[in-house]
């Protein structure tokens, strides 16, 4: 029981607990909207709204939550360790050590957010595979049923199959979430960087601007993903990122990159404010109750 108020009396460990709250509460708020977005760029199945009416008139509302398991399982450790990573790169480009209380600039903003999104494509690759061919499926199965059998058909290496996808989107997309969001929170509120006081609306503002922000940069990115991780090798229709990229837009024209790109935006702004909200909250809770040890 002494490892958690020890662990949490440090920055590391407070940016790492915040971090898998924010995740946590991100995943429940905006999983249903995702379910539609991947339906939507995988084919042709119409609107987000026709997609929602047939999918729970066919096979009830909780389909919209299946698949859900693989990332909340994950979630806790792959927030956490984006927050952390992001913390010690931001803080590292400017020359920060740990216990500095100037917020980084945004240089070191921008390219902390590309180191994390580079490094967190490692544990978020696998994880998002087995999503997709969770939502996509039409019966019911399990995250672990379907991880066996791609390790099954495909070995180890299958669970990474369009790791350099998520690789090339996730990287430039952390720089423009971490950026907007702490450019955004300063102008609504200034001075909110370095003193932490912004409020709960400044909070959720500049969290859902910054993931829209970071989904329109990258979101022809997240079509390709979507289709090379939702074939499997036994039968694969594209040969890699620009086979796919071509053959969409051959069969289905440009606008096909951006299809789904209103229900990943909305999506976008609901999950990304829950997450920033949760991450600030979960800090200023744990820097009270480091002040104030007897609370712990």
């Amino acid at each position: 029981m002494d490892f958690w108020p020890e662990f949490v009396a440090n920055s590391w460990g407070r940016e790492f607990v915040a971090g898998g709250f924010g995740g946590t509460a991100g995943v429940i708020a905006g999983y249903p909207l995702d379910t539609l977005r991947i339906r939507q760029q995988s084919s042709v199945e119409g609107t987000a709204a026709q997609i929602f009416r047939r999918l729970v008139a066919a096979e009830g509302p909780f389909s919209l939550y299946r698949g859900m398991a693989a990332p909340l399982a994950s979630v806790t450790f792959q927030n956490a360790l984006a927050f952390q990573t992001y913390a010690i790169l931001s803080r590292a480009v400017d020359g920060h050590c740990s216990s500095s209380n100037d917020p980084p600039s945004y240089r070191g903003v921008a390219l902390g957010g590309f180191g994390t999104g580079a490094i967190q494509s490692l544990v978020l690759s696998p994880v998002e595979l087995v999503k997709i061919r969770l939502q996509l499926l039409r019966s019911p199965t399990g995250p672990r049923d379907v991880a066996q059998s791609i390790l099954r058909a495909e070995g180890f290496r299958g669970l990474y199959r369009g790791l350099t996808i998520t690789v090339l989107r996730d990287a430039p997309a952390h720089g423009v979430y971490f950026s907007t969001y702490e450019y955004t929170r300063e102008w609504l509120h200034p001075g909110c960087r370095k003193d932490g006081c912004e409020s709960f609306g400044t909070m959720l503002l500049a969290g859902g601007l910054a993931g829209v922000a970071s989904w329109i940069c990258c979101y022809p990115l997240d079509v390709v993903k979507t289709r090379l991780q939702a074939q499997s090798r036994s039968c694969e229709r594209y040969g890699g990122i620009v086979d796919c990229f071509r053959k969409s837009v051959r069969e289905e024209g440009y606008h096909v990159l951006w299809r789904g790109l209103g229900t990943a935006v909305l999506r976008a702004f609901i999950v990304n404010g829950a997450i920033f909200t949760a991450y600030e909250t979960a800090l200023r809770c744990f820097f009270r109750a480091n002040d104030n040890p007897a609370t712990i």
